[in-house]
This record gives C-alpha cells, sequence and structure tokens, in this order.
C-alpha cells in the first residue's frame, strides 16, 4: 500500500498561521523521509483557522524545501478561476520541479456566495460548467484545445518536460462519473462523505476514458487518521479532531482545540450524534489495528493508495501518527 498526505495548514489554538504553515513544511519532510507518495495542500477561503489559502504559493514551497516527494493541491477550486491561469500556473510549477507536480482540481464553491463572488470578482460563475472547465484545462495543459474551440490558438506557457498529474477530487459518483469522461485520476474524500464511496469508485472504474494525459484509471482516497501507541492514547487526541468538526459544521472558531480544553467543552446530545457519524470518516487506533482499517479500505475502494490527514491538536502527535503509519505499512 502506498501512503500520501493531505495537510490543510490548520491552525492549533495558542499557535497562529506562520506557525501552522511551518509545521506544513516540517511534516513535508519528514513525511518524504518516511516514504510518503505525495503531499497535497488545501485550498480555503474566508476561513480564521485554516492558514492554507493559495495552494499554488504553497507548493512552490514546500517543492522548493523537499527533494522527491510528489506536491500538489487538494484542490484548485476551479469553478473560481480560469482554466487557462491555472494550466499555466501548474505548467510553471512541473518547469520548476520536473515530475514532482500533482494538479488536484475539485468542484467545490470555495465558501459563502460572498466569498465565491469576491475571487470571481463579482462574476456569477456556475458549478456546472466545472466539466467543460476540466476538459478546457487539458486542453491548455497539452496545448490542443479543438480547432472549434473559442480560443484555439491560446497556449499555455512554459512546456514542462513532464506535464502536472491531473487528479479530480469527489465525494460523489458524479463526480467520479466527470473525472471518468474526462480521463483523470480520480480522488475520493472519504473524509468528508464515506457514504458514497464504494458506488462512486465503481462508477470510476466503468465508465473511465483514456485521455492524452491518463491512459489507465487511477485512484486514491482520503481518509481521517489518528493513530498512536495505544487504543487509550488515539481515543485521547481525537477529541480535538471532534471539535475541530463540529465548529466547522457549526460556522464557528476554527482554530483547533487542544485536548484538555476538548474535554471539557459542553456537548449536546445532537453534538455526541454528529460525533458519532463523524467518526465513520476517521480510523483511530493502534498501528496494528489502523493498519488493518486502511486495508479494509483500500479492498472496498480497489485502490493501493491512501491519502491521511490529521487534524489534531500537538504537531508532535501529529508526527507521530504519521511516523507510526508509515512503520506499520511502508
Amino acid at each position: 500500500m502506498k501512503l500520501s498526505v493531505l495537510d490543510q495548514s490548520a491552525i492549533s489554538k495558542g499557535n497562529d498561521a506562520r506557525v501552522a504553515l511551518q509545521n506544513t513544511v516540517r511534516l513535508a519532510q519528514v513525511t518524504e523521509e518516511l516514504g510518503y507518495t505525495r503531499f497535497w495542500v488545501a485550498e480555503h477561503h474566508n476561513t480564521i483557522g485554516v492558514a492554507g489559502s493559495s495552494p499554488e504559493v504553497l507548493i512552490s514551497h514546500l517543492a522548493s524545501r523537499t527533494r522527491k516527494i510528489r506536491v500538489g493541491s487538494g484542490g484548485v477550486l476551479l469553478p473560481q478561476y480560469s482554466p487557462y491561469k491555472v494550466a499555466e500556473n501548474f505548467k510553471l510549477l512541473a518547469t520548476l520541479f520536473p515530475n514532482r507536480i500533482d494538479l488536484g482540481v475539485g468542484r467545490s464553491p470555495g465558501g459563502s456566495l460572498e466569498t465565491r463572488m469576491a475571487l470571481t470578482d463579482g462574476v456569477r460563475k456556475s458549478l456546472n460548467e466545472f466539466p467543460r472547465q476540466v476538459e478546457d484545462l487539458q486542453g491548455y495543459l497539452t496545448n490542443q484545445l479543438p480547432e472549434n474551440h473559442s480560443y484555439h490558438g491560446v497556449n499555455a506557457y512554459p512546456h514542462p518536460t513532464v506535464l502536472p498529474e491531473i487528479w479530480h477530487l469527489g465525494i460523489s459518483p458524479r463526480g467520479a462519473r466527470v473525472a471518468a469522461k474526462n480521463g483523470t485520476a480520480f480522488t475520493y474524500g472519504h473524509f468528508i462523505t464515506p457514504e458514497n464511496g464504494k458506488e462512486a469508485i465503481e462508477e470510476y472504474f466503468h465508465r473511465f476514458q483514456p485521455s492524452p494525459l491518463l491512459a489507465k484509471p487511477k485512484v486514491n482516497v482520503c481518509v481521517f487518521v489518528v493513530c498512536a501507541p495505544t487504543k487509550e492514547q488515539a481515543e485521547e487526541r481525537v477529541l480535538s479532531l471532534d471539535q475541530w468538526l463540529l465548529a466547522v459544521e457549526k460556522g464557528l472558531d476554527t482554530h483547533i482545540p487542544s485536548i484538555e480544553e476538548a474535554k471539557t467543552m459542553p456537548v449536546t446530545n445532537e453534538d455526541r450524534m454528529k460525533i458519532m457519524k463523524n467518526r465513520k470518516r476517521m480510523v483511530i487506533g493502534t498501528p496494528k489495528h489502523v493498519k488493518a482499517e486502511l486495508q479494509r479500505l483500500s479492498e472496498i475502494y480497489q485502490s493501493d493508495e491512501m491519502m491521511i490527514i490529521s487534524n489534531i491538536h500537538r504537531f508532535d502527535d501529529k508526527l507521530e501518527s504519521y511516523t507510526l503509519l508509515a512503520e506499520a505499512i511502508l
């Protein structure tokens, strides 16, 4: 099994954005040495507790501070942007860092209506344009727009020796069908919506059509993981993630609380139900248990690559989680 990383540069209470970004760099360096395959950073807007608002900028910094691990976006919110400009950004990154850049794109609106309008400078853009935008993005990456395309002859430069890999981030069978039709790799967000995963992956494999950038279907799956030396330690450390997810869902302060604070925070019956539901998005426990659960998910999702996200409070605990997981699997 291959292991990869998704890091959102979430800010723990008591720290600031600079510390969160420094931790992201450190995590990339450590997981590279541990043998992880790729390291992706997210894109969030108008969110006080997350430092990662510009994956392209952060990717460049991370790639310059590492040597071999693939670095990419998980993912660029394509509906808000020009596919041409996204292609230019990532072709430039791929030229600077040959054969190391992944371009993950998603259909997410990126926040409230006001946030979306700020991103597009007041231009109303439909999420329904996403499949067409993915087609255009591939055309700009390969400089092979159809002759009848409005912008045929407009090329994206520079020309890297190896183009970035395109990954479609999805949480539904609909997203899987778009990825399959366009011939892109597909990432399923189990850490967001575990219920649709098996159906989505089956749709992707069944409908996949080869493209100039990908001949065969390619899948990975992103999962929340908290791994610790003992079950008790893992259960304690996940408390900060439980409360962070509740805050995200309620639109509250999204700085990750400490374990001590999480233990004292009031929890309603409704909160308990949400926590139980959110636990389905996670794998929690000892290295032996986590390895077995990831292998089970790997079989369900027909993928040999699991992408790990671990939004817990203490960075040392986070490092230990990734380290124990690598020692058990890689």
